[in-house]
């Protein structure tokens, strides 16, 4: 693990870099999903990319972990618990259930691997290396209105992520290849429901942890998904016209 001061500039030197990534998003769109298109060249399988793109975050998180000598020691045995969980669902179950024959391109693959690499160093230094010093109250920690206001958000958002992944691949019928326009659940209220699942579910961890890296984390999610939001939005008027989209936000309820 690196030392604390590269530590903290690696933090420093991210929430630079999501900066640009968020505005450089609102003008060109990340090519996967339903804007790829065959100029961000080779592609592999969107379930192979996405397992190799997810799992290596789970796998640094793990093994510095283990490498750390925390143990079980809490609380941070249950923060390391709880984003292993989210990238075991992520990294592993998540591809398995995806339907269809899509793609995803080796340049978007990439760059994932590379942010996940890093978010993995981050967030396992920040909860195992270079921790609050209130973890030292052990669960007793989870008294706190932050820490027990952060598990909650953690699990609302885990569970709007995961029904809105639910309800985009029940959309189609076998056979399908038409586009919908989703309308059930969060989708009620934005077009990118699963999208504010994962940004209210890391905002919660953010909480709960109180550790700068996760709020680094949280910040990267919001300049990734928000500008992607928007694409989705202005894609859906387009497709199904302003009247169906209707008075749906992009990505936080009667916000934005």
């Amino acid at each position: 693990m690196i030392n604390e001061s590269l530590f903290q500039g690696l933090l420093w030197v991210m929430s630079g870099l999501a900066l640009i990534v968020f505005v450089a998003l609102y003008f060109v769109k990340a090519g996967y999903g339903i804007f790829r298109t065959s100029r961000w060249g080779w592609s592999v399988d969107n379930k192979l990319g996405w397992v190799l793109m997810e799992a290596p975050v789970f796998f640094v998180v793990w093994w510095l972990w283990l490498s750390s000598g925390v143990g079980t020691s809490m609380p941070e045995y249950l923060f390391i618990l709880l984003f292993l969980l989210h990238y075991a669902q992520r990294s592993f179950l998540f591809p398995l259930l995806m339907k269809g024959k899509s793609r995803m391109p080796l340049s978007i693959m990439t760059m994932g691997i590379f942010f996940n690499l890093i978010n993995g160093v981050m967030q396992a230094g920040g909860i195992c290396y270079y921790p609050a010093t209130a973890y030292d109250e052990g669960l007793s920690y989870l008294t706190h209105p932050h820490a027990w206001i952060g598990l909650l958000l953690f699990f609302i958002g885990m569970a709007i992520n995961w029904h809105s992944d639910h309800v985009i691949r029940h959309l189609r019928k076998p056979g399908d290849t038409r586009h919908y326009l989703p309308g059930k659940g969060m989708y009620r209220y934005v077009t990118s429901a699963n999208y504010f699942g994962e940004l209210v579910e890391w905002t919660g961890f953010a909480l709960l942890t109180a550790s700068p890296a996760a709020w680094v984390f949280v910040w990267w999610t919001f300049a990734n998904l928000v500008p992607r939001a928007h694409a989705i939005h202005q894609r859906y008027i387009e497709e199904f016209g302003a009247v169906q989209v209707g008075r749906r936000k992009r990505i936080i309820p009667y916000i934005y």
